[in-house]
């Protein structure tokens, strides 16, 4: 586990991309770990695409355990998002938090390599995220090679 110098107050943080999964599949595992018993966090606000990330949000990140990552075909379209992973990666980096990857109806080495629909949507962050772009691409990269779960329709594979 990673070792931490505070009580953390999640045991798991959520990050997702709403549009994708906030009504269905992270819906369902916030709901399965809260009855386990497990502390987790999931984002309720709607987050304006393009505004700062929240210091509540960083801080809750910092407060957890564990982050869950739900790759899924919109993820890199949210600036939020990438945000959230960026920072998660650093915290992984540090040894402050574990991650779990979790492709949900995309392609590992699509994530990993950046193509697909992930390759899109870094193209439409060139010239208004130029400065964070490759920390976010290198954020991927590294996430997307720790082991996780590979989703494609109702068949999981670990």
């Amino acid at each position: 586990m990673a070792s931490s110098s505070h009580q953390p107050k999640h045991d798991v943080f959520l990050s997702f991309s709403g549009e994708d999964t906030r009504n269905n599949f992270t819906s369902y595992l916030y709901q399965a770990l809260r009855r386990k018993g497990i502390g987790a966090y999931m984002d309720e606000n709607e987050l304006k695409k393009g505004q700062k990330l929240s210091p509540a949000l960083l801080k809750a990140i910092e407060e957890s355990n564990i982050s869950v990552i739900i790759f899924s075909l919109n993820y890199a379209c949210s600036s939020w998002c990438l945000q959230e992973l960026y920072k998660i990666m650093e915290l992984k980096r540090t040894n402050k938090q574990e991650v779990v990857p979790i492709f949900y109806h995309v392609c590992p080495s699509d994530v990993r390599k950046h193509t697909g629909s992930f390759e899109k949507a870094f193209a439409n962050y060139q010239e208004k995220w130029a400065d964070k772009l490759q920390g976010w691409k290198d954020a991927f990269t590294e996430a997307s090679c720790i082991k996780g779960w590979h989703i494609v329709g109702d068949k999981s594979d670990r």
